[in-house]
């Protein structure tokens, strides 16, 4: 869509940004909510541009990641209705909605480490674990747990070994970017899964829908 990729190269714009780390804060809280853009390119261009700042960049990352995650909890927990349930149409997760509550239900914490560090998109879990009242201090540490272990994953490796990692992505930018093509399609192929999960009678959370939550 021409309109994905426009607002893709908006954000990564903002990475040459003087106020580049204050884009990274929004772009991470929002996408916890209801952005469509993930900041992990934003956050990687930054980490490219300076090493010496990486760890500190994965740290903003992590924190407005969590603090958007608790504003789609409360999307989901106090404006499902007037909100929520609009903005997960408009995200394409309506049919996904009730089979996330469903294995938030059954697998608790262990559903938002997942979705917090694979492109499944993680504002369907956020808005989702509002709507079920999933116990906020046990939602808090399991974003916590997911988001800084994929943000300052890579924080660390750039602060580690920034030149060589760039020198590595320089050569193979290529692959790279088709790695990453292939990972978010992956986490959209898991969103479609759960959208067809009807069809696969060994989930317990395959017939879920609006009606059984």
């Amino acid at each position: 869509m021409k309109w994905l990729r426009a607002l893709y190269d908006w954000t990564m714009a903002k990475a040459a940004h003087p106020l580049a780390e204050r884009w990274l804060a929004f772009f991470a809280f929002v996408e916890s909510s209801f952005f469509p853009i993930p900041p992990h390119p934003l956050l990687g261009l930054m980490c490219l541009a300076e090493p010496r700042k990486a760890v500190r960049f994965a740290f903003i990352c992590t924190a407005f990641s969590v603090l958007g995650g608790l504003f789609g909890y409360a999307i989901g927990y106090f404006l499902y209705e007037a909100i929520g349930e609009w903005l997960i149409g408009v995200l394409g997760l309506t049919g996904a909605f009730p089979v996330a509550a469903c294995h938030l239900r059954a697998y608790d914490w262990e559903v938002i480490v997942i979705a917090g560090t694979t492109p499944v998109p993680f504002k369907l879990l956020t808005i989702t674990a509002g709507f079920i009242e999933m116990n906020l201090l046990t939602f808090t540490l399991a974003s916590i747990a997911g988001r800084g272990f994929i943000f300052m994953t890579v924080g660390v490796l750039f602060r580690l070994f920034g030149a060589p990692i760039k020198v590595f992505i320089d050569k193979y930018l290529g692959r790279l970017t088709a790695l990453f093509v292939v990972l978010v399609i992956g986490g959209f192929i898991a969103i479609a899964q759960l959208d067809r999960g009807a069809d696969d009678p060994a989930d317990p959370c395959a017939a879920a829908t609006l009606q059984t939550l």
